[in-house]
């Protein structure tokens, strides 16, 4: 009698459970659909190509995620919607890439590695920072930039994971790894050669020294778009660099226009390239105990006066001055100085600031906001970038990896202003204005007449076969991912 109750009891709940498990069922069917819908308007719709640019498009990305986190299901759907659909691909094993150098040059090396693992269908890590080049920047990945959305917007792309699935990890941790420097300015069929065979064998791969890999011409179109979109769209700074940052331009902006001034006259960058061209007797002896005292900086005996005139040393502060004055830079206008602390202190930037009253830094104008940032290279670096791009007018005094980086940046923004500065030319021209031989007038003539095609124009890039570090540099000129006159002048 009890077991026959219990069958009735079961018989009379079965029909409310099977209502519950439709009802469930056909909710998770309806998520899917939707899920996969959005994705599939997302590659076929034409608003993707406002929402993904392209390497031919400069509209701004999607919102950060944060802002669409907030409300209901119709936002949910619609930040599902922001993602493009992932790329589904054999994975061939997963690719570790340790960056170095200051942000700019990690920067380039970070756009340089997706392509790579997209292109060798592997899974990438989220690239590790250089913490022990001259400025010890602790920060990571995460630290500068919107690690979230660097993954999410390139899954179309290639599959990028914050670290290796815990079985590798511990074999890692182990130190079962293979690490080696990829060999500079390869083309990608080397990595298809020589590298993929490496992934496939050890599953795990570490490339370390990661600037200036991948080679500059020669490649295919699709590889140099990507190159363009990972730099100009993949890589975003994080919200509080972003937020700052915006601040920066907008105190700038009430004060009317600006010229961000890349005034590469820092002491690592002095002792490096061996310019004491302006500096006291013990300044000079400090300079070259800082280049001896760093191994990797392999050229010791230099010829300062000798490199200077080649043009290969970073415009002292008073012949910058000088060229802005011949250049006709307004003295009203704000002159922004994207760098670190200059060598020499107020005593270099006298001139400067007596025909530029109006010098101003990040420290000065938002003193109070940069204590998260204080002792963080890259992070501080990454505000410089930022009102960089949004200046009037660009003028960096040294090609340095920031210079080219943020003159190809502009190019893409709309190729605006950049004063490309012959330096060759500029301290031959100073120095006979100096001694005489040459008046103001002439002299400013003559530097308005050497840069009037120096300014950012359309152009393409030169090309040097079997000397890539001679040639023009891809992120400085990025001319596959920019509308441009189809009738270019090759450089």
């Amino acid at each position: 009698m009890g077991g026959g109750g219990g069958k009735a009891e079961k018989a009379r709940r079965s029909p409310a459970r099977v209502r519950l498990w439709v009802a469930r069922a056909s909710t998770v069917l309806l998520w899917t659909c939707v899920v996969h819908l959005a994705a599939y308007h997302e590659l076929w719709a034409p608003g993707v190509l406002t929402r993904w640019p392209g390497c031919l498009t400069q509209q701004h990305v999607v919102r950060h995620p944060s802002e669409a986190a907030a409300g209901g299901r119709r936002e949910a759907v619609r930040a599902v919607a922001a993602l493009p659909p992932k790329r589904i691909y054999k994975n061939n094993g997963y690719l570790m890439v340790s960056c170095n150098g200051g942000l700019n040059q990690m920067r380039a090396a970070i756009c340089d590695m997706v392509t790579i693992a997209r292109y060798l269908n592997v899974t990438l890590i989220v690239p590790e920072l250089d913490k022990t080049s001259f400025w010890a920047d602790p920060s990571d990945f995460q630290d500068i930039f919107d690690v979230d959305y660097f993954i999410a917007s390139l899954r179309d792309e290639v599959r990028i994971l914050r670290q290796l699935p815990p079985r590798l990890k511990r074999r890692v941790e182990m130190g079962f790894l293979r690490s080696m420097p990829p060999v500079s300015w390869s083309d990608i069929s080397y990595y298809h050669h020589q590298i993929l065979p490496l992934i496939r064998k050890y599953k795990v791969l570490h490339l370390n020294r990661t600037d200036a890999r991948l080679a500059n011409n020669g490649l295919p179109m699709e590889i140099q778009k990507l190159r363009c979109r990972v730099n100009y769209n993949g890589l975003r700074f994080t919200p509080e660099i972003e937020k700052l940052g915006r601040r920066l331009v907008q105190a700038l902006r009430q004060n009317g226009p600006f010229v961000v001034l890349h005034l590469r006259y820092e002491m690592d960058m002095l002792a490096f390239s061996g310019c004491t061209h302006g500096c006291s007797n013990e300044e000079v002896e400090e300079l070259t105990k800082m280049r001896y005292a760093y191994p990797w900086w392999k050229e010791k005996v230099i010829d300062s006066d000798a490199k200077r005139k080649d043009g290969l040393c970073p415009l002292t502060p008073e012949e910058t001055a000088l060229v802005l004055q011949a250049l006709s830079i307004d003295r009203s206008y704000q002159i922004y100085i994207a760098a670190g602390e200059i060598y020499g202190g107020q005593r270099r930037m006298a001139a400067l600031t007596s025909a530029y009253p109006n010098v101003v830094r990040k420290e000065t104008l938002l003193p109070s906001d940069l204590s998260l940032f204080q002792n963080h290279s890259s992070q501080m670096a990454a505000l410089d970038y930022m009102v960089s791009l949004e200046s009037d007018i660009f003028i960096p005094t040294y090609d340095g990896n920031m210079a080219k980086v943020v003159e190809g940046h502009r190019r893409y923004l709309g190729f605006k202003k950049t004063v490309q500065l012959d330096r060759r030319l500029i301290v031959e021209l100073v120095d006979q204005y100096r001694n005489g031989t040459l008046s103001w007038p002439d002299f400013s003539s003559a530097v308005k007449a050497s840069h009037t095609s120096r300014m950012g124009e359309p152009s393409r890039r030169q090309v040097i076969p079997d000397k890539p570090k001679e040639e023009d540099y891809f992120y400085a000129n990025p001319h596959e991912c920019l509308h441009q006159p189809d009738d270019l002048s090759v450089l």
